[in-house]
């Protein structure tokens, strides 16, 4: 299997400069470039850039894929996104990584090490940024299950042991954005193991919970941090005001994770009976689906051959068509008509009627060996 390794790089906040395309195609003569975005793939050599340092420069968002089982995704926010006691917390080396500079944090989720074979021999990378890019607007709103899905990763690989305490307790678990389920599945987080994290969070206590606790936490907030954040409206700057605020709600909400009886953490272990359970209920909804699936087709089997035998001249005059092609494909359908034809006689006939119509009927086309090959492979008729 040949190299391949796909790049692509978003900005969002701002369009490129001139001056940054022309710095970007410096880097690769033959990338797709545009004030908002680089794309590019390699099927033999290297990237000569640093994306790292191309996401400090240009970028918010970063896609990474190479058929060697690797997949990368980057965003980045500003600094004031994410709380330092929440970096400290969720962050897995290589496999949930945070870089601060004096601006912003680079937030990475990696996977290194798949074991999915036949993912990553058509994978191609296109397609996921789509997916995978909605994550940032959610982090920048305050929302942090996209790292929480990013430990749960570490989870699924075994890199985490069963007595350590999940970083967070995390409320809707259970009713995850598309973006959301996008990252997950591009981790590969078993998906039992996510449902299984949101066993125990109803969204109507999530809720609840959420609105006493931004009336304790507001309730206390000095007179001059709402002045700031005032100030910051008034500056036409409500979305660094909204990310400052839900960014301390959050690190006050971790600092009282300790005396919190009514969401506390959860270890690992825990975590994974629950994906045991999961597993089981999903299990079992998989079976009568496929009941039902079955159900249904045998219906709608019995109402074609039904039909079939309500005009049984019809249904020969159309073989007969389909073997005057002449052609493999012809004899193929022909083959497949003659099986349901024997299935309805039997059921809506007698299966000794449609032996003396077939052999009737193969009485003229006993030289068409490919087809008396065919038929005898099927079972439908017997070479003497």
């Amino acid at each position: 299997m040949s190299e391949y390794q796909y790049y692509e790089f978003i900005a969002i906040d701002r369009p490129l400069t001139s001056e940054e395309i022309s710095a970007l195609r410096t880097l690769s003569t033959r990338a797709h470039i545009t004030p908002v975005s680089f794309t590019n793939h390699y099927e033999w050599g290297a990237f000569k850039g640093d994306p790292d340092e191309l996401m400090r420069r240009f970028f918010d968002a970063h896609l990474y894929v190479a058929n060697w089982m690797a997949a990368i995704f980057k965003v980045r926010v500003p600094i004031e996104t994410l709380s330092e006691k929440i970096l400290e917390v969720m962050a897995v080396r290589g496999v949930l990584d945070f870089k601060a500079t004096k601006t912003h944090c680079v937030i990475t989720w990696s996977l290194n090490e798949s074991e999915n074979y036949d993912r990553f021999g058509m994978e191609d990378g296109r397609g996921w940024m789509a997916r995978l890019a909605p994550v940032r607007d959610e982090l920048l709103s305050g929302d942090m299950r996209s790292l929480y899905i990013g430990w749960l990763s570490a989870v699924t690989r075994e890199m985490i042991d069963d007595d350590d305490m999940e970083p967070l307790p995390m409320e809707g678990l259970g009713n995850l954005t598309p973006a959301q389920h996008a990252l997950a599945e591009f981790l590969e987080v078993d998906e039992d193991l996510l449902t299984g994290a949101g066993i125990g969070f109803s969204s109507l206590q999530d809720k609840a919970t959420s609105k006493e606790q931004m009336d304790a936490w507001l309730a206390g907030l000095p007179q001059d941090e709402v002045t700031a954040l005032l100030k910051l409206l008034l500056a036409s700057k409500g979305q660094q005001a909204e990310r400052t605020l839900k960014n301390r709600f959050a690190a006050w909400r971790y600092s009282l994770q300790g005396q919190c009886t009514e969401t506390p953490r959860r270890a690992v272990g825990e975590l994974r009976k629950y994906a045991d359970g999961a597993e089981k209920i999903r299990q079992e909804k998989e079976k009568r689906e496929q009941e039902r699936r079955e159900i249904k087709q045998r219906k709608e089997r019995e109402a074609y051959l039904k039909a079939l035998a309500e005009n049984f001249p019809k249904a020969w005059k159309s073989v007969q068509q389909s073997i005057e092609r002449g052609s493999g494909l012809a004899y193929k359908e022909a083959s497949r008509v003659l099986a349901d034809l024997a299935e309805a006689y039997s059921l809506h006939g007698s299966q000794r009627i449609f032996e003396q119509e077939l052999r009737k009927f193969m009485a003229s086309h006993m030289r068409r060996k490919a087809l008396i090959q065919r038929l005898v492979k099927a079972g439908i008729w017997h070479d003497k």
